[in-house]
Parts: C-alpha cells; sequence; structure tokens
C-alpha cells in the first residue's frame, strides 16, 4: 500500500470508532432481519439461512464499502452526536443505493422496486441515526 493509501485511510478509519462499527453493523443486520421476518415470518430465519443471509449481505457489503470513504469512522464520528449521525446518514445513501444494485443484479435474488428502495434509503438512515444517539446518549454521556 503506498503512503497516501496509508493516510487516506488512517484519517478514515479511527481506533475510536470501532464502537460505531459494530452498532452500525448490527443496526442495519437487525433492519433487514426485521424486513425479512415481516415478509416471510419468524420461521424463515432458521428454515432459509442461506436466504437470509442473502438479503442481508448485499447491503452490508455497500456499507463495509461505502462507509470508511464517506468518513462514518473517521475521528470525528467518534467525537459526538452531532458529527456522528450526520456521516452515518450521508454514508448509508451511496452504501444503501449500492446494496440496491447488488441485489438487482444476478449475484443476488430479491430484486428491487421503488418502494423497497424508498423504504431500506429511510429506514435504514433512521436506524444508523438512532443507534449513534443511543450510543452517545448511553455510553459517551
Amino acid at each position: 500500500m503506498s503512503t497516501s493509501e496509508q493516510s487516506f485511510l488512517s484519517r478514515r478509519l479511527d481506533p475510536g470508532a470501532i464502537p460505531l462499527v459494530i452498532g452500525d453493523v448490527i443496526g442495519v443486520g437487525a433492519l433487514l432481519s426485521g424486513g425479512v421476518v415481516f415478509h416471510n415470518g419468524i420461521d424463515y430465519l432458521s428454515n432459509s439461512p442461506v436466504s437470509w443471509a442473502l438479503t442481508i449481505v448485499p447491503f452490508l457489503l455497500g456499507w463495509i464499502l461505502i462507509s470508511p470513504f464517506i468518513g462514518a469512522y473517521s475521528a470525528g464520528a467518534a467525537e459526538s452526536a452531532k458529527a456522528a449521525i450526520p456521516l452515518a446518514v450521508r454514508a448509508w445513501i451511496p452504501a444503501a443505493i449500492l446494496g440496491l444494485v447488488l441485489r438487482a443484479s444476478p449475484l443476488f435474488s430479491g430484486g428491487i422496486s421503488l418502494i423497497f428502495g424508498g423504504v431500506i434509503l429511510v429506514s435504514g438512515a433512521v436506524v444508523l441515526g438512532l443507534i449513534r444517539w443511543l450510543f452517545f446518549v448511553l455510553v459517551r454521556s
């Protein structure tokens, strides 16, 4: 890795933001799992674990690939809710779009619809904002 790449990543990935990473991944996973349960019932999680995972993976992959570049885990994100929440929302929009594109591809089943896209964009932003707000209220207060 070149020095400029190391410098870019070191500015985007602050060790103090590790709790945010954990919370964000759990929040996005829970949101998507909730949607799976809503549409398929609770038994689907144990009866079709691969299908369940294939529903979640495109969006988690989108989040993992996009969020560091937007600065969702930069030093500023780990300092206050005022910085962390907007960074998460700004990162979620392109991450969710990437997740939708992946879901529409032959790699994943399920397809997409305009309504589903809107629900994912809005509900993901709300969940990430809520997770980060709770983190700063409960842990950093």
